[in-house]
């Protein structure tokens, strides 16, 4: 770890959470109201999800998901701080008879979730509770901010993998027998997915999770992490999805994809503050599959 990361978590850590919380919530409003971009995106994200609700209802749910996003950044080097004495002080967990089922086939485990709630909490404490995981993510373009995130999230066992070219890593992983976590809940390009609906607008999704799960049997299993009103997460791990295996592998990954998806929408719609709205989710187009058809 370089000096420059020991200072800066040092800092970060010797401000109390209670302050960091309300620093964050704070630049959160400010970038509500500051990033005209941001905020329109959201909105029409908000208002095309639920055209039942009202402006006033869809800006109030705007405001909260800035608010959460700023509450996960306060509260993401307090997993440095977590362990097996003091891991429910901030999560409750529920399901993980699911998740000892699955890991008893032998076949590695496949979990799957989004932006949503705390999910960097919720893997920490999976860790604690049974053992460390694989999480599939992005680089990030910051070299200070990745070596952060991938030096906490070392800190409870979890081991970052680069999305890219990690279909072989992760079929290695599962065959010994590993837990793979996938957030599949943002926008890809046309050649790296598939279009299902997504809160009634087709959305350019990942198949790799469909790829994985048919080409090794593992099971398949929803995780949320959600905050409660007070201030707890409560880490719920669900049943073991069913994998559509017909034969007909582009029909088979595509129900299976939608089936995951929809798992996410109906999350997100009992508490669409927690999610990540201002990621530009439907920004692919089904015309951009076309077109690539016809080259």
């Amino acid at each position: 770890m370089s000096l420059k990361l020991k200072i800066g978590l040092w800092i970060f850590r010797v401000i109390p959470l209670a302050v960091r919380r309300a620093v964050f919530s704070g630049l959160a409003w400010l970038g509500y109201r500051l990033s005209v971009k941001h905020r329109l995106i959201v909105l029409h994200n908000l208002t095309r999800a639920f055209p039942e609700k009202s402006p006033a209802e869809i800006v109030r749910i705007a405001k909260a998901s800035y608010r959460s996003f700023g509450r996960v950044v306060a509260e993401f080097s307090e997993i440095t701080r977590l362990n097996p004495d003091n891991v429910h002080q901030w999560v409750r967990i529920q399901g993980l008879e699911h998740y000892d089922e699955a890991r008893r086939k032998g076949k590695g485990v496949l979990l799957f979730s989004g932006h949503f709630g705390n999910w960097e909490i919720g893997n920490a404490a999976m860790a604690i509770a049974r053992k460390p995981l694989i999480f599939i993510y992005r680089i990030l373009d910051s070299q200070f901010l990745e070596e952060a995130i991938t030096y906490v999230r070392a800190t409870c066992g979890n081991i970052s993998l680069d999305k890219e070219n990690a279909m072989r890593p992760m079929i290695r992983a599962l065959k010994k027998g590993e837990t793979i976590n996938i957030l599949i809940d943002q926008n890809v390009a046309v050649y790296d997915g598939i279009f299902v609906d997504f809160f009634g607008r087709p959305a350019c999704t990942t198949s790799g999770l469909a790829l994985l799960a048919l080409h090794t049997g593992a099971p398949v299993l929803p995780v949320f992490t959600t905050r409660m009103p007070d201030g707890k997460y409560w880490l719920e791990i669900g049943a073991e999805v069913a994998i559509r295996n017909t034969g007909n592998r582009d029909a088979d990954v595509r129900e299976s994809t939608q089936t995951f998806t929809g798992i996410i929408e109906e999350h997100i719609r009992k508490y669409p503050e927690q999610w990540f709205w201002m990621h530009q989710r439907w920004k692919t187009k089904k015309c951009q599959a076309r077109m690539v058809n016809s080259e």
